[in-house]
């Protein structure tokens, strides 16, 4: 098989994979913490409404998702391109599970300290930025990895509506050489090889947060 020819191919679609995979995370991430906050903070309508996001993206198959915004959504003339697509659901996807992350760290803040932010005359907004996040955010950084290397893992499902990424571009290869063997223990690699540094990054984020680099140490206090 002549690797000279194709390996080009698998890199490029591989880093189709991971631009995909990083523009989810950030856009996930801050759907999670929109929605995560809303379920605590949000009071009865918009608690409610954060509830539904969250069951709706984390109750129903992925795949499922994909194709009803692929396929259904142009329907009513609405419709976008292959891979705005697939980073909107695997963006939408991530935030349901990450906004659960986010509630549940918000809520293990000791009630404690929320009461000294009160008797200190602090208001929601304070508290919740001054108090609740920077405790909260650290809790929620091992969770929000595993979120992250899951969303890499479950990109490979846009290659259903087209996408020339890792997983695509392997099976075009695959039909063209019908070496399945090399073709896919090269996937393989390129898949773990991507996770590996995507957790790297993700541990080091997580040491600097740790640190209060991120946030000051009297945030912590």
């Amino acid at each position: 098989m002549d690797w000279g020819a194709y390996l080009p191919m698998i890199l490029k679609g591989a880093g189709v994979t991971m631009t995909i995979t990083l523009a989810s995370i950030v856009v996930g991430t801050l759907l999670a913490f929109f929605f995560g906050i809303l379920r605590v903070e949000g009071g009865p309508v918009l608690s409610t409404i954060a509830l539904c996001y969250t069951e709706l993206f984390r109750g129903t198959s992925l795949l499922v998702q994909l194709f009803w915004f692929y396929y259904a959504l142009p329907l009513v003339g609405l419709s976008f391109e292959p891979i705005t697509t697939g980073i909107l659901v695997l963006a939408a996807h991530a935030g349901g599970y990450g906004a659960e992350i986010v509630r549940g760290a918000l809520s293990s803040v000791s009630t404690q300290q929320l009461e000294a932010a009160r008797a200190l005359n602090f208001n929601r907004f304070q508290t919740l930025f001054r108090i609740s996040l920077p405790q909260a955010i650290v809790e929620m950084m091992p969770a929000f990895g595993n979120l992250a290397i899951e969303t890499l893992k479950l990109s490979s499902l846009v290659s259903l509506i087209s996408i020339a990424d890792l997983t695509f571009t392997a099976q075009s290869i695959r039909n063209l050489t019908l070496d399945s063997a090399s073709i896919y223990s090269v996937t393989l690699i390129c898949y773990f090889v991507m996770s590996l540094v995507l957790m790297i990054a993700i541990r080091i984020i997580e040491h600097f947060v740790r640190r209060g680099d991120v946030f000051p140490r009297s945030a912590h206090s």
